[in-house]
């Protein structure tokens, strides 16, 4: 079938604009490639931060480890007056440093020795420990000083094993300025004391030998100022350890590779700010000559990730740059995802522009729809307010019957049975009277007979209140104090009436309105509130009465007198609009209920029957 002009012209308004959309779905795929490289990248510096981190945590444990090791081996020295080789040498090996302290090359003793002390002290070591004792060499103190150059010594005379340094025994580690204050400021401090700086290793290039040492002091005398820890000062205990040994075993740790690491001495703790001039030589790279550009910043830093941490060297501060390529932190799913982004960002993007080509190419025949449905809603809802206004009529019609339905039976038991059983009463009154001393047995089974005729009669006067209460006749305020009295009771729950005029003067229609609305708002708490006090008002204004209950229970949810099954409010409802007065609750879980109804004084639902 042939378009229709109208149609044909449609088609060619909305022809879709397939170049631009192309271009507009390849900005948003390149959008979804930059953040898609972003997110990974990102994940890829967090991935590395982590593991620079936790490596950090590493090498500060592993010195940890060294310093636990140093203060045992200070208080071997601390336990006795003397501890000779043979004694440390079994204390070494019982260690196994090779497979419970990676990097550790030895410990060792350094004896301080004086000027004065130093031919005689020099001359007991060669006496006491011959050349090829235990391994070591013969003893010298080295580097050899003509007499009086100095006035103290540090001299290494235990070292275990001897075969990782031999050529350190009877070193005199104290001959370099900077390993000399720091060893008397560990004297005079009595803390852990190291320079900072390499240990030199001739002949081993590959190593960088650390050193940290504790002092040791005699066991008999104080240390408790700094001249009594000078006159007890024996010498220093310490660790030698093999920082690139150290550092490349925490590097192998690592789950990536060609992590580059270089640690840098900046000083103390105690000097501020801690920074490292830019010419500083490293202590350790993992990649020595590897690269050219300065170690703060890699070649290539585009392509690279590094991180910045400080270590706490006891008592000095390291600073360790960690660096790697981003490339080697990457997965091939990494490498992949932002070109699988720009795909898909690319795809939904045309996928959305050709569904909504689609849903506008058809809104003219979506229009025309709407139009019929929209003329058919509008009859439907005419139709609709129509049956409602009649059911609204059917149910004023029906609640106007039901009342004098209600009332005619009242009046009808109250007539009828209410005077039958009055004269029934009298009657066996007056049997129980006659047979009170002749007839014994007759006697009592007139009086309960008698009894029985009361509470008959009791249960028909409740029977005809619930129909229609007869205190209603004498007024709405009294019909509301009655009804108050009843539910107090029936239920044990504090109930206050005020109201601010007597006598109010309703329609019949109104006013049984209001009782009933009364009745069902009390109903619905007793059954439902869990209350302890309700409050009734009852107001007059100049042209309309206000009913008001309010209570203090347990509340409830607005959207609860909408539920199947809940006809109590509905019906209130219902019966003011019937009125065409107004309807108010408020309410809410834990904040009792209050329901508040106005109604006009000239209302009359019986127009509606």
């Amino acid at each position: 079938m042939a378009a229709l002009p109208g149609e044909t012209q449609r088609l060619h308004q909305k022809r879709p604009l397939w170049l631009l959309s192309s271009v507009l779905s390849l900005c948003i795929g390149l959008l979804c490639y930059m953040v898609a490289s972003r997110s990974v990248e990102a994940e890829a510096d967090a991935l590395f931060s982590n593991l620079a981190d936790s490596t950090r945590q590493n090498i500060a444990n592993h010195i940890k480890s060294y310093t636990d090791l140093l203060r045992g081996a200070a208080s071997l020295f601390r336990a006795s007056d003397e501890v000779s080789r043979k004694q440390f040498q079994r204390y070494v090996q019982h260690l196994n440093l090779q497979q419970n302290f990676p990097g550790v090359m030895n410990l060792n003793y350094a004896q301080a020795v004086s000027e004065t002390q130093r031919p005689a002290f020099e001359a007991a070591m060669r006496q006491r420990y011959p050349a090829g004792s235990d391994g070591y060499p013969a003893f010298a103190i080295d580097p050899p000083l003509s007499p009086g150059a100095r006035s103290e010594y540090a001299v290494l005379v235990y070292i275990e094993p001897i075969a990782s340094a031999p050529e350190k025994f009877g070193h005199d580690i104290a001959i370099r300025p900077a390993v000399a204050a720091a060893l008397a400021h560990a004297r005079d401090s009595n803390t852990i004391c190291n320079s900072g700086l390499a240990v030199p290793m001739p002949g081993r290039p590959q190593l960088t030998g650390m050193s940290v040492r504790l002092p040791v002091y005699r066991n008999d005398l104080p240390t408790g100022t700094v001249q009594q820890r000078r006159d007890a000062f024996l010498g220093t205990v310490g660790i030698g350890f093999d920082l690139a040994l150290m550092a490349r075993s925490v590097l192998a740790e690592m789950p990536i590779n060609n992590v580059r690491l270089t640690l840098f001495d900046i000083g103390t703790l105690s000097r501020q700010p801690l920074q490292l001039p830019r010419d500083a030589s490293p202590l350790f790279d993992s990649v020595p000559g590897g690269a050219k550009a300065p170690w703060w910043q890699p070649a290539q830093s585009n392509r690279h990730l590094s991180s910045t941490m400080l270590i706490d060297y006891n008592g000095r501060v390291w600073q360790a740059l960690f660096s790697v390529r981003k490339s080697d932190l990457y997965t091939r799913l990494d490498l992949f995802l932002p070109w699988l982004a720009l795909l898909v960002g690319f795809g939904v993007s045309m996928l959305l522009y050709t569904l909504f080509h689609t849903l506008s190419s058809s809104r003219w025949r979506a229009v025309d729809m709407a139009n019929a449905m929209t003329e058919e809603l509008r009859a439907s809802q005419l139709r609709l307010q129509s049956s409602h206004q009649k059911l609204r009529r059917l149910a004023a019609h029906a609640d106007h019957i039901k009342e004098e339905e209600r009332k005619r039976i009242a009046r009808e038991i109250h007539d009828d049975l209410g005077q039958n059983l009055l004269a029934l009463r009298i009657d066996t009154d007056m049997l129980a009277s006659r047979t009170e001393h002749s007839h014994p047995r007759l006697h009592a089974r007139a009086r309960a007979t008698l009894a029985q005729i009361d509470t008959t009669i009791r249960s028909v006067r409740q029977i005809i209140n619930d129909l229609r209460p007869t205190v209603l006749d004498l007024g709405l305020n009294a019909a509301v104090e009655w009804q108050a009295a009843q539910f107090r009771q029936r239920t044990s729950i504090a109930c206050v009436v005020s109201e601010n005029h007597d006598d109010i003067e309703l329609s019949d229609q109104c006013a049984t309105a209001l009782f009933r609305i009364l009745q069902e708002s009390l109903s619905n708490i007793s059954q439902h509130a869990n209350a302890t006090g309700v409050h009734i008002e009852l107001e007059k204004s100049r042209d309309s009465i206000a009913l008001t209950v309010s209570d203090n229970g347990v509340g409830a949810a607005i959207e609860g007198r909408n539920q199947p099954g809940s006809f109590g409010l509905v019906g209130i409802e219902e019966r003011i609009k019937l009125l065409g007065g107004t309807f108010h609750i408020d309410s809410s879980p834990g904040a009792g209920m209050r329901v508040h109804v106005s109604v006009p004084l000239a209302a009359d639902a019986s127009r509606y029957a």
